[in-house]
């Protein structure tokens, strides 16, 4: 994951990239590497990179997302893949996912 930051009129985003692949196989090294940029002030995460996944790129982003709301902040989830979307909307957790496509 890359760390990119952004800038707007109320002070600084800290943005930070999924990688192109979030599976299984790499679910867990992709929460550690989330968790951290959250814990040290990350408010958003970008998944235009993203374009191999499966269900565990769900439970990454919520989780992620439950450790952004511990800190009390929300986490803003970017550009998520059409076909992620999808996914989050059979298993019934889009609601859960504060996503703009």
């Amino acid at each position: 994951m890359n760390s990119v930051a952004n800038h707007d009129v109320t002070g600084v985003v800290s943005r930070f990239e999924t990688g192109a692949t979030l599976t299984h196989a790499s679910a867990n090294a992709a929460l550690a590497a989330g968790l951290e940029r959250i814990a040290g002030g990350a408010t958003g995460v970008d998944c235009a990179p993203l374009t191999q996944f499966d269900s565990s790129a769900l439970a990454v982003l919520l989780a992620w997302q439950r450790a952004a709301h511990k800190r009390g902040a929300p986490l803003e989830i970017v550009n998520l893949p059409a076909g992620l979307a999808s996914l989050a909307l059979a298993y019934g957790v889009d609601i859960l996912l504060s996503a703009r496509h």
